[in-house]
């Protein structure tokens, strides 16, 4: 079973929606899980509602939301892997911290505990500032992948890194072999 997670980087949640939808007509088994925040939060890229529904019809499970429910993985609920498409600063920094306050640094670090693979695809405008360290602590974790990365607007968000989404089921397929997709940086 893959855990398939999603963070508060709004913009790019579309773009995840495709490779969720495309995993699950290749007959994966996956189970969703959110943060709180694209759990609840109506922007300007779509209502929490509508995505809710979506994510559910699409893995046919409820959407794992609290860290009550993510507990389990790890311990009772063994994933193959997890990914996190889209996969925010503030929840690099958490994971890189060893801060456990939301589903799916819960379901992370459940995941990590189990040396089982986690697959980041990471965007974030603070990529190359505040989160640059982070970025370094988590590429020399062991089972952390990163999709991988670059700059989405070097003029406009000089410190911004989104991840290449088309090359997420790639990194997917590295990470059960145990490798980093390279190159990392494009």
């Amino acid at each position: 079973m893959i855990g398939y997670c999603f963070c508060g980087s709004f913009c790019t949640i579309s773009k995840s929606l495709k490779i969720l939808k495309s995993l699950a007509a290749e007959g994966n088994d996956i189970l969703p899980v959110m943060s709180e925040n694209v759990y609840t939060t109506d922007t300007r890229f779509g209502d929490a509602e509508t995505l809710k529904k979506s994510v559910k019809e699409i893995c046919g499970k409820d959407i794992v939301h609290t860290i009550v429910d993510a507990e389990p993985i790890g311990p009772t609920l063994n994933l193959d892997m997890l990914v996190i498409a889209p996969y925010t600063g503030n929840t690099l920094a958490k994971i890189a911290a060893g801060i456990t306050d939301t589903s799916v640094t819960m379901a992370a670090k459940a995941q990590l505990r189990a040396n089982r693979p986690v697959v980041i695809a990471l965007a974030t405008n603070d990529a190359l500032s505040s989160n640059l360290k982070n970025i370094g602590t988590l590429l020399s974790r062991k089972n952390v992948y990163f999709v991988p990365l670059r700059q989405d607007d070097p003029e406009m968000k000089p410190s911004s890194l989104v991840c290449d989404f088309s090359q997420l089921k790639n990194t997917m397929m590295a990470a059960f072999a145990g490798r980093q997709i390279q190159p990392t940086f494009i």
